[in-house]
């Protein structure tokens, strides 16, 4: 076992840092000797930088030349699955190992030495006056449900001084503690009793208990209707690990689900376990990080990057909703966390389970070709049914060229007002506009960096490109001809929607749920907490709102453009189609109160809308499968998409020539070289980019054909190339 070994003092080992270098580094062990995967600070020219001791030295050069380690850091060292983890990833999506180094280090801090600090939390108190500035220090601290802050990231986060932070210490509204830097996590009740389950929730979490006692590799597919108690499920498999001594993973795809699911989490298990996502403070992110590493957080509630925390016995992995598109990085490291789950799961001897209501074909076709396990929840937990699903075809609706909501379905509406209940109008697009148009020449607003149309944000009242994020007000006057008064919005977006929706019901409460009309995720939290609670009447949304959630009043879910999916080259756009509609459907009626689902299309008889409107689901699987199968695409071959971007066209363009004309590697597999061609948004923050698509035998040594492709070239300095194995989106 490579985890026992120790070298010592003076001997030659390689240190992995996470520097963009194309080796480890060979560095002579300190005073004490160093043990295989230690962190360690080492010297890199004037710099001490972060790595991590990966093995022998090569040596190869004068000896005496070679400097010592500097500190080994006081961290658990990285364990032997893990560093064979980390190698696999980069073997698989071709990345620099440096570059998974940094994947699996990112936390603040990790070379300060260990010590005491003073943090600042939520106290009892009230300030006897109450200024704009400590209005925003308590709601930061509310925002975070409890946790800590040191004073600098307190202030910086509230965006005041700290001497307003301060100055709230002696009416104990702040609370100023002395504490070490990392503190373990609260100890879970595995013994916690959970809610009483339905005979089929309890023959599932038998047999994910016995996965989990077995502590042997194994993935199972939880597939249930939504409604159906999956979490409740996946629960005992946790429960199971707690009581093995195993630490757990549950990987969701948005934070917005976090705040729920902390909750129940908490009910069943007495305390809330670490958190790791973009929502929680730097200064927590060290502890968890630390922690995990010593075993003193059991469980994990993450987004994909937790897969990559330095887990000392890790037993389950769980991905609720597998089948999200957000768990696939599209930058960066190009990897889909559920297929890296199985991967580590695989390397530490743990259980995955991947939960969904509409799983993914690549999932489907693994439980088909028996490698990995399938549990079925066929109806909903309790008094609830799946809701009704009808098509309305729009082509025999009159509707003016303003409005997007038929009078079938505003009809139906009222009807749910009347009531006492709700409604979501579903539409999956952001802002209100996704083109605005000159009526005098035709020109359309586009984005000064990305050949991109701007999105008109009226809410914001900006433009914004969805590409680089670039924004600017809203002209008076057209860009180009410089006539007032012509611009006009082209197509719906939610802000449009809720517009329309504010003349046609004015006496309803409405809510929209779009990720970029909220600041915070409490913001976003405290809105999913009042339509939960019944203080809206109808709901407009995109797709956040298909994720998950729980609104026991709402029984009507209307889905604005069904078809809005269906074009374009995707090859999954039938999969993501099929996926959502469902989804968003399962909204309604999970209560007492029976649901129905109304989709508006303009093509009632297209097989993926029959398919929905159906519900059979193996028999639209097995159809997506022979398609996907006789066109060799993945999950039945391999495929790989790679972009070049430069600001100089020209460059690129002869760099990707040359690529094309060198494709012998390729050939040497059988694979098939498309392109190069533009990629369908050509320029993105000024950089221009030209496409290639690589398609290739289920069995061919794909990887390696592609290093050995691309090495040819040697890239001019303002020239960048990225290769995504298994892309899922093609821009």
């Amino acid at each position: 076992m490579r985890d026992a070994e120790f070298y010592p003092e003076g001997h030659l080992v390689a240190v992995l840092t996470c520097e963009p270098l194309d080796r480890t580094l060979d560095y002579k062990a300190p005073e004490g000797g160093v043990a295989m995967g230690a962190f360690v600070e080492v010297p890199l020219g004037p710099r001490k930088v972060l790595g991590c001791v990966w093995g022998e030295g090569l040596g190869g050069f004068d000896l005496s030349k070679a400097r010592s380690i500097s500190t080994v850091l006081d961290l658990a060292p990285m364990r032997e699955e893990m560093r064979q983890f980390l190698e696999k990833v980069a073997a698989y999506t071709l990345t620099p190992m440096p570059a998974m180094l940094r994947l699996a280090t990112r936390a603040p801090g990790l070379m300060n030495p260990p010590g005491m600090r003073k943090v600042y939390r939520r106290g009892e108190g009230r300030p006897p006056r109450e200024t704009d500035a400590r209005s925003k220090v308590l709601e930061t601290l509310d925002e975070y449900g409890g946790l800590s802050f040191t004073l600098k990231e307190l202030a910086d986060t509230a965006g005041v001084t700290a001497s307003v932070v301060k100055g709230m210490l002696p009416s104990g509204a702040v609370i100023e503690e002395d504490t070490p830097r990392d503190l373990p996590f609260r100890r879970l009740d595995a013994n916690a009793p959970g809610n009483e389950l339905t005979e089929a929730q309890e023959a599932a979490a038998t047999a994910l208990r016995e996965d989990v006692a077995a502590e042997r590799y194994a993935t199972t597919l939880l597939k249930g209707v939504t409604g159906s108690g999956k979490t409740e499920v996946y629960l005992e498999a946790v429960a199971q690990c707690l009581k093995q001594g195993r630490q757990a993973l549950v990987l969701l795809p948005e934070i917005a689900l976090t705040s729920a699911f902390l909750t129940r989490f908490e009910e069943r298990f007495g305390a809330r376990p670490a958190e790791w996502h973009s929502g929680v403070t730097m200064t927590e992110r060290r502890r968890v990080w630390k922690m995990v590493g010593e075993g003193g957080a059991q469980v994990v509630i993450g987004a994909r990057s937790a897969l990559y925390l330095p887990f000392q016995n890790l037993g389950l992995i769980v991905v609720d909703e597998e089948h999200d598109g957000s768990y696939k990085q599209e930058d960066g490291v190009h990897y889909n966390a559920r297929d890296m789950a199985v991967l580590r799961a695989s390397l530490c001897s743990a259980t995955v389970v991947l939960a969904s209501a509409t799983p993914s074909l690549e999932t489907w076709a693994n439980v088909e070709a028996g490698k990995y396990k399938r549990l079925d929840l066929e109806s909903r937990y309790g008094p609830a049914v799946m809701p009704d699903m009808h098509a309305l075809d729009m082509r025999g609706e009159k509707l003016p060229s303003t409005r997007f909501i038929s009078d079938t379905l505003v009809g139906a509406v009222k009807k749910r007002m009347e009531r006492g209940e709700q409604s979501l109008l579903f539409l999956n697009r952001r802002g209100f506009a996704p083109v605005t148009i000159c009526r005098a020449c035709g020109h359309q607003i586009a984005c000064d960096h990305c050949d991109a149309r701007m999105v008109e944000h009226r809410f914001l009242k900006r433009l914004m490109c969805h590409q680089c994020g670039e924004t600017k007000p809203m002209p008076e006057a057209c860009p180009s001809c410089g006539v007032e008064g012509r611009l006009a919005p082209v197509g719906p977006g939610v802000e449009r929607l809720a517009e329309e929706v504010a003349e046609r019901f004015p006496e309803a409460k409405c809510a929209v749920l779009s990720s970029d009309l909220f600041a915070s995720a409490r913001a976003l939290k405290e809105q999913i907490q009042r339509i939960a609670e019944g203080d809206t009447d109808i709901i407009v949304g995109t797709q956040l709102v298909a994720k998950g959630h729980n609104f026991p009043n709402l029984t009507l879910v209307g889905v604005i453009d069904a078809d809005l999916g269906l074009q374009g080259s995707d090859l999954r756009a039938a999969e993501r189609t099929f996926q959502l509609m469902r989804q968003v459907a399962g909204r309604a009626g999970r209560s007492e109160k029976k649901g129905v689902a109304l989709l508006q299309t303009y093509q009632p008889e297209h097989p993926v809308i029959r398919a929905i409107l159906s519900g059979d689901e193996e028999g639209f699987w097995r159809a997506e499968a022979a398609e996907r199968k006789m066109a060799g695409v993945p999950p039945y071959g391999r495929m790989a998409g790679i972009i070049l971007s430069g600001p100089d066209l020209a460059v690129v363009t002869d760099v990707a020539n040359h690529l094309a004309r060198i494709a012998g590697p390729l050939q040497r597999i059988n694979a098939q070289l498309f392109g190069p061609a533009p990629a369908p948004i050509a320029r993105v923050r000024g950089r221009h980019r030209i496409r290639f698509l690589v398609k290739a035998e289920k069995s061919a040594p794909i990887q390696a054909a592609l290093a050995e492709w691309v090495g040819q070239v040697k890239l001019p300095n303002n020239v960048r190339l990225q290769i995504d194995i298994d892309p899922q989106s093609f821009w």
